[in-house]
């Protein structure tokens, strides 16, 4: 686990909120001079605290308008059935995030459509479809109310 001290976190901060500023923008922001900066930054990646840049984009804005939380149950949860389950959705595009649960499903996932007719389509064609699958519980999204991505360091 890496050690983390106030200026990393001030980094982190700064990056989760503009991950494209240049060092020298971040440098300012912190309090550090550019090399230093730049030195932490490249140590919070290599310890895979920041493990990847990315752009967010609307859902809306590129024609997928449903969000379906999806929760999952297996007939049997032994290794065989969760590793055959887990590599199926990794493999899904629609599927946004997927996490093991506790309580009263063992999967809950996070999927992104077009349509109800491409859930439908989704869902008797490829989740209904992966061995073990028992029970599968949806609800729709009808608007998101707080969307955050930046973790609260």
């Amino acid at each position: 686990m890496t050690i983390m001290d106030q200026i990393d976190r001030r980094i982190l901060n700064a990056l989760q909120s503009d991950g494209r500023m240049t060092n020298q923008d971040l440098s300012e922001q912190v309090g550090l001079s550019p090399s230093p900066c730049l030195r932490r930054l490249r140590a919070l990646e290599s310890d895979g605290v920041i493990f990847r840049y990315v752009a967010l984009v609307d859902p809306i804005s590129v024609g997928l308008p449903v969000t379906a939380f999806i929760r999952v149950r297996l007939d049997r949860q032994d290794d065989r059935h969760l590793a055959q389950f887990e590599a199926a959705v990794a493999s899904f595009p629609e599927v946004m995030e997927c996490y093991l649960m506790s309580g009263d499903c063992d999967y809950q996932l996070r999927a992104l459509f077009d349509s109800l007719g491409a859930f439908e389509d989704f869902l008797r064609q490829k989740l209904t479809r992966i061995e073990g699958v028992s029970q599968v519980t949806t609800s729709f999204a009808l608007r998101p109310v707080v969307y955050n991505t930046a973790l609260p360091i």
